[in-house]
């Protein structure tokens, strides 16, 4: 299963009602973040708990850098669940959750 496969695969694995919840954000695989090359992912926008982004404005944008993942996480089963991981954490960026919460979640 390629990379772009697998975040794929972890957004169609999201329970319904949070799939349900998504609009108005692009989830992209990009190689690494050139400001932050150890960075695994991104979101860049208005959290859903600020009102998102309004029409006519870019939409979010969730990133998943697929180098620093793929460095860090050579064995595939553990590459496949921290980029699950890093899917789940910028996802809640998306919903409004902070690091602190997200911790407690499990998804740092």
């Amino acid at each position: 299963m390629s990379f772009d496969d697998v975040v794929r695969s972890a957004l169609d694995t999201l329970p319904p009602h949070i799939a349900a919840a998504l609009r108005n954000v692009a989830v992209v695989v990009e190689d690494e973040n050139t400001e932050d090359p150890d960075l695994y992912g991104l979101f860049d926008g208005i959290p859903l708990t600020e009102g998102g982004p309004v029409p006519g404005e870019l939409p979010n944008r969730i990133a998943i850098y697929r180098r620093p993942l793929e460095a860090d996480f050579p064995d595939e089963d553990e590459l496949r669940d921290e980029i699950r991981i890093t899917v789940l954490h910028e996802l809640g960026h998306y919903f409004g959750l902070d690091e602190g919460r997200l911790s407690e979640l499990g998804y740092e």
